[in-house]
């Protein structure tokens, strides 16, 4: 029984360890991703965006711990001293030995704050702050979600610049086996032979550096996203039909300054400007808090008896700060943060001018692009109809083997064109929204 009993327990934990594993493994890795997965993955794990997260939260710690000093701060000060000689006095010109050999105290006051700058100016900007540092997590996002989607894209399109090169390799193996027999049978010369190995071999290389370009491709896309390394596979899906009906773009939105985040952020930035002028211009106000003091006080000779005694004392009062004058300090500050506020005013016309430069840039790339997709689509067509027409001729002895392989040529370019064509009207178009601003953060 017992020998059957432990090969079970140990087959029943493998199982449970798979199993557990099996659960773990989807939140790392993704088997099948589009480019939504890609995004979402990224958003999920990238550094870049857990150190917008962390600082959110350092803030938010930073900012409590500003507010705290509005709470009744409590301290307890205590000491302990041994008098090797004893302090002299003169009383009727008589030197005389005063005091205690030992004494001890403890000290606990609480202090509140009443009126203060530095709090009232923690109070008055922890919102904004908390906004401004939403708002680079933002910015963050933003920038993950285009810069994952570009690579997402560049490597479709190596992947497809590879199917356009495996197709062509089986045309020129194909033509060269014709060449070969044609030439085997004396109809042609080995020159069309020659032609198709070379044609073939140019083809293979151009294969194999767009199969080395995409692992590179792959890893980068990886890196954009925060994918783990070492081997880990990312397996990307794609369905052409969906991607082509993804290029087209509104053309006719107009720029909107407040929807750029970076736009966002400086209207953040200046109003933190503003409470730091006002900041300024409450240093010719006195702080003012209250405190109470308790005092524990011990004497003894004896060390031994020192705590047998104890001799108290206490107070409350009021404290008010006031500095009269530091050299006209506080309103070279105050001087300092008008003109701080005055610049970022500038801020916001140059914001203005490179926002409007991006529009421009990115709607005239697109709309470029786009043309050329069009007119590559309608040209990979043509390319077809010629090569299948050039081929049919050259089987039936009208053309020659030079018009197959420029057909060829030409059909090959004309689809890495197209694709090539189709990522950079994708890539535009990101670049165009991002101009716009109405490529979002949430995903």
């Amino acid at each position: 029984m017992k020998k059957v009993f432990f090969p079970v327990v140990v087959i029943s934990m493998l199982f449970l360890t798979g199993s557990i594993y099996a659960q773990q493994s989807p939140d790392s890795l993704l088997s099948q991703a589009t480019v939504e997965d890609c995004i979402r993955y990224a958003l999920a794990h990238q550094p870049v965006l857990k150190q917008s997260q962390l600082d959110e939260e350092i803030t938010e710690r930073t900012i409590k711990s500003k507010l705290a000093d509005w709470y009744p701060q409590v301290n307890l000060d205590y000491n302990i001293q041994h008098y090797l000689e004893l302090p002299t006095s003169f009383f009727q010109n008589q030197p005389t030995k005063i005091g205690v050999t030992n004494s001890s105290a403890a000290l606990f006051s609480l202090n509140q704050n009443l009126f203060s700058r530095d709090l009232l100016l923690a109070s008055n900007t922890a919102r904004d702050v908390r906004k401004q540092v939403r708002q680079n997590s933002t910015r963050n996002r933003i920038d993950v979600i285009s810069d994952v989607s570009k690579g997402y894209y560049d490597v479709l399109l190596t992947k497809k610049q590879i199917e356009v090169l495996d197709e062509d390799v089986v045309r020129l193996e194909r033509s060269l086996k014709d060449a070969y027999n044609q030439y085997q049978s004396g109809v042609v010369d080995k020159i069309d032979y020659k032609r198709a190995t070379i044609s073939l071999n140019n083809t293979r290389a151009q294969r194999k550096g767009a199969q080395e370009q995409l692992t590179a491709k792959i890893e980068y896309l990886k890196q954009l996203m925060g994918y783990p390394t070492g081997g880990s596979e990312l397996s990307l899906v794609y369905d052409t039909t969906e991607v082509t009906s993804q290029l087209a773009a509104d053309t006719a939105i107009m720029v909107d300054y407040k929807s750029r985040i970076e736009y966002q952020l400086l209207q953040t930035q200046q109003t933190l400007l503003k409470a730091d002028l006002q900041y300024n211009k409450w240093s010719f106000l006195p702080s003012l808090s209250a405190f109470i003091n308790y005092s524990f006080a011990y004497q003894h000779n004896e060390f031994a008896k020192l705590y047998d005694h104890n001799y108290p004392n206490s107070l409350l009062g009021l404290k008010l700060s006031l500095p009269i004058f530091q050299g006209s300090k506080r309103i070279h500050n105050i001087r300092q943060a008008e003109l701080q506020l005055k610049r970022i005013d500038w801020d916001f016309i140059t914001l203005k001018n490179q926002i409007n430069t991006q529009y421009t840039a990115a709607m005239a790339v697109y709309r470029s692009n786009l043309n050329d997709y069009t007119v590559l689509k309608e040209n990979l067509e043509v390319a077809k109809d010629v090569y299948n027409m050039v081929q049919l001729q050259y089987k039936a002895g009208v053309k020659t083997y030079l018009d197959v392989i420029i057909s060829e040529t030409d059909l090959r370019s004309a689809q890495l064109n197209y694709f090539n064509a189709m990522y950079q009207v994708l890539s535009s178009k990101i670049d165009l929204q991002k101009a716009l601003g109405t490529l979002t953060a949430n995903y």
